[in-house]
């Protein structure tokens, strides 16, 4: 398995290649705000864990392998950010929330999560439900 940080640049590289169709140093520098050398030296690492195939000054692409990962870690960023949204946590906190979480839960949270977040959206009165017992718990402090 990839380290967080490898996960941060194959999630990202992922992302990169559905909005734009392709993914370059400079595009992940940017994204990632890293410098473009720190980039390098991570996508030949991705490169000979074969999670991408990288030509120098050219760009990259995901392996079938990193393709997989990307779409799973993608999953679990989207479905951590409806988890908080449900949960009533404010707008401008849940990427930052998402970025320090994501990487300490175990799959096996993550599918307890999909769960959750289910069970709310399917009836959007229970999203109300809880807003009622949030908004009494913030009253009663």
């Amino acid at each position: 398995m990839p380290t967080p940080s490898m996960e941060d640049y194959i999630e990202q590289i992922y992302n990169l290649i559905q909005t734009k169709g392709y993914s370059r140093v400079a595009d992940l520098a940017e994204a990632l705000n890293v410098h473009p050398s720190s980039v390098t030296k991570m996508v030949q690492k991705l490169d000979k864990d074969d999670y991408l195939d990288y030509e120098k000054y050219r760009g990259f692409i995901l392996t079938e392998k990193g393709n997989k990962i990307g779409e799973k870690l993608v999953f679990r960023h989207d479905l951590l950010e409806q988890f908080l949204e449900v949960i009533g946590v404010d707008e401008d906190k849940i990427y930052d929330d998402v970025e320090g979480i994501e990487h300490h839960l175990s799959w096996n949270s993550i599918d307890r999560i999909v769960e959750l977040v289910q069970y709310f959206k399917e009836d959007e009165s229970r999203i109300e439900d809880l807003k009622k017992v949030q908004s009494k718990s913030r009253i009663e402090k």
